[in-house]
Order: C-alpha cells, then structure tokens, then sequence
C-alpha cells in the first residue's frame, strides 16, 4: 500500500504488516530482513516508512495493567494518547509529559522521545517511562529501564524505532482535579519580549507562543505567549458545574478534500497572521485540556491543508545563549523569504541528556511550509543559521535534513550507532529516514 508521514511527503509504496501482540511482532521481524515499526503515522517525515517491511503496531493496543493508588499505568505500545487520556481522565490522571497532538501511539511516543509544553520543568516523556519490553532483531524480548539494560533504554527512548520494536511500556501518571487549564494569554511586541515572557514564567508548568513569522522590523518575532496550570476544583465558576473531569465534547471539524497549491501563499499567511494576532484576548480563562494541549485535534486530517504534494515541518532547537541571535537570523531569513508559517510554536526546554533526544537546554522553534522546491532552498539556508548557532533538528519531524546536519547536532551519535550495531548488527530495523541519515 501506499504510506506516508504526516506531513504527506514522501509517499512510498510499501508492504503493511499488523501486530497484535509481541508473537505477531516477533514472526514479522523473523519474516523480513529490513522493517521499521510504525504507530499513528503523526511521524511528518520519513522515520516510520521502509520499501520492504512498515509494521503497524496499531492493533497492539490493550492496557495490561493499572495502580489505582499510584497511577502507574502498563500499555501495548499501540495504545493511542487519546484512549489513554479518555479512560484515564475522567479516574483523575493525566500523562506527565504530551506533545500536541493526542493522536499518538505509546511506542511512537518513546520512540520519538516526545516533548510538551512543560519540557523546562518536566523533561520529555522519556524522562517518565519507567520500563519498556523490547523485541529485538534476533527474537530476543528485552526488558529495558534505567536498572536493567540501561544502555539500550538510553538508545531506545529517541531512538527512532532502530533498536527494535517497543512492545509495551510502564508510565507514571500524574493526578489532576479537573479537566480543565488555567491559562493566561500574554502578547509580546517582538522576539526578545517573547523570551522575556518565557523566563518570567519558569514557575509556570507549561508555556508555549505563537510566533508570527512574518512580521519584519520592530515588529519581528512578535507573539502570543500562553501559559497554563491545571485547574483546580476551586478554580472552576459557575458554568462548570458539572463533573469537573468530563468537560462538554466538542465536535471535531474535517479538511475534506486537499487545498489547491495557490491556497498558502505569503498574502493569505500574512492575513492570518494578522487576523490572528489581533483578535487575541489577553488575560486568564479557564478552558478544556484538549484547547489548550490538541488545538489542531479539532481538525482532523488538517495535513490537507498543504495541497497534494504535501509539506516540510522544520523543528529546531538553539543553545539559551545563542538563541536570541540565532532565532533573530532564522526569522529574518523567513520573513525576507515571504513563505512565512502560520503554524510556527516556540518553547522554552530544559536541560535533556539522550543519546538521540532532540531537546537543549534554549528555545526550539517549529514551523510548516509547503514542500515545493523553494521550501528545499529555503530549509538549507535555515540549516546552516541553526548549525552556526549550535543547534540541531528534530528526527520526528525531519523529512530532508543531511547526515552532516545530524553529526553537527547530535555530539552522541556515535555512541548510539554502537549500541544499535550490538542490537541489530545486521541493520534489520532501518527506515527512510535513517537510510538517508547514515544513522
């Protein structure tokens, strides 16, 4: 069949494989010479795409096992983020850590050693993840945590599924009162406003801003930073007298074909930008987790978007000191581009450890641009800003970057090729992506 990531580019033609439990997982990988794991397909690039062998992990779904008193939850890697948090919630428990969208599996999760709005205080979801069982090249299933075989739990946790394939995993959860955020919405004028914004609410949990790209001038890096608790039973008024764990559902809206190429343009971004800025209200609401985590969740296939040919996600993250100077040349190149994105998020991150995890201790920057050949220029040229500034790229999101980028970035790679060629040295688990990689 023909797959994709997320970001609809590249398309390939493809065996799908199923798995409903490690003995199906188990009889693929004996049955094929080169795979990769697959969950959700919310990978925007390459890493969840190989000519000869993608394994759905999607029917290896069911949860194994759940402490009342503790919130330790044990899954198949299949399971959604969204079942997780339906079953769960409405208990009183949520995921310490989410990324943006709740249409993820568990297994992606891990793989992709996911991060949230709350990365400067909690870590990514890695962090988390107490144990993971491991079904390797060879049919050997491995428990894998920070006691037992912690050098491939290291490799695993943003590995990109080419250790092997994560079966099933243990995560604490967290309690909450409610379901409900306590969110302030704060604009700021320019770039350094924003990262003003950004330390003086560190003893926020979460914190994100929509950053306007094409704004140039003064006015360059402008934003609308939103920060946010989780409600307490006290903090809800009035109309929220019913059950505080079960907010009013709310109807998800569909792109129902793919826009036309000419849709996004610099004048129809630029209008939204504007339009989007402007109509902020600014100050504290009490709005639902999945407003303020899933916004994009409302619209489902919303990837559509972008046309037929699809689109580039670029994610990058620079060092705190180098930030400002380095997201200053990243959006002036942007803005001097006219291909602004009217998706672009920044964050704040913390300090993080992986062998292959994308966060630094500074600012990462997310942005969306259609995939024609003057996004391909355009991303080479905001390749060589973020390299100069001592930064790297996001494997999740990736879909075009060199093994050169990569080497710059990642200061640990060598040590994860190690682990992985003593897991798999004949290169069983590859994709896509880390055939073009060299990874």
């Amino acid at each position: 069949m023909r797959l994709a990531g997320w970001g609809n580019y590249p398309r390939i033609e493809t065996r799908c494989l199923r798995a409903r439990d490690s003995a199906e997982t188990l009889a693929a990988i004996a049955a094929n010479s080169s795979l990769i794991a697959r969950g959700n397909g919310r990978a925007y690039g390459d890493a969840a795409l190989n000519r000869q062998a993608t394994l759905s992990m999607l029917p290896s779904d069911r949860v194994l096992a759940f402490d009342e008193a503790t919130g330790r939850l044990t899954c198949q890697a299949g399971i959604l983020l969204s079942d997780i948090i339906d079953l769960f919630l409405p208990r009183g428990w949520f995921v310490p850590v989410t990324p943006g969208t709740k249409f993820v599996t568990l297994g992606g999760m891990i793989a992709a050693d996911v991060h949230g709005k709350n990365h400067h205080g909690a870590g990514s979801f890695g962090d988390h993840v107490e144990s993971l069982d491991l079904a390797l090249a060879d049919g050997r299933v491995l428990r894998c945590s920070r006691r037992e075989n912690p050098a491939l739990f290291d490799a695993t946790r943003g590995g990109m599924g080419l250790t092997g394939v994560i079966l099933a995993a243990t995560i604490p959860l967290i309690p909450v009162e409610t379901a409900f955020i306590r969110q302030e919405t704060l604009p700021a004028d320019n770039l350094a406003a924003t990262m003003d914004l950004f330390e003086a609410s560190q003893g926020w949990t979460y914190s994100v801003a929509w950053i306007d790209c094409l704004a140039g001038g003064a006015s360059l890096g402008r934003s609308l930073l939103y920060r946010g608790e989780h409600a307490l039973r006290r903090d809800l008024r009035a109309q929220f007298s019913g059950d505080p764990l079960h907010p009013i559902a709310k109807r998800n809206h569909r792109i129902p074909i793919d826009f036309p190429a000419m849709a996004l343009n610099r004048w129809t971004v630029r209008a939204f930008n504007e339009i989007y800025y402007r109509r902020a209200r600014p100050g504290r609401a009490l709005i639902d987790c999945d407003s303020f985590f899933y916004p994009l969740d409302a619209i489902l296939e919303w990837n559509r978007i972008y046309g037929r040919a699809g689109f580039l996600q670029y994610q990058c993250v620079l060092p705190k000191p180098a930030s400002l100077a380095g997201m200053t040349a990243l959006l002036q190149r942007i803005a001097a581009s006219g291909k602004g994105s009217f998706l672009a998020v920044l964050k704040l991150m913390g300090r993080q450890d992986g062998l292959l995890s994308f966060p630094l201790e500074g600012y990462t920057l997310a942005l969306d641009f259609p995939a024609d050949g003057q996004a391909f220029g355009l991303l080479n040229e905001l390749d060589a800003i973020v390299a100069d500034h001592g930064g790297r790229l996001y494997l999740a999101k990736d879909a075009r970057g060199s093994a050169a980028m990569l080497r710059r970035g990642y200061p640990r790679l060598d040590e994860f090729r190690a682990i992985r060629h003593g897991v798999d040295p004949g290169g069983r688990f590859s994709s896509l992506q880390s055939q073009r990689l060299d990874l």
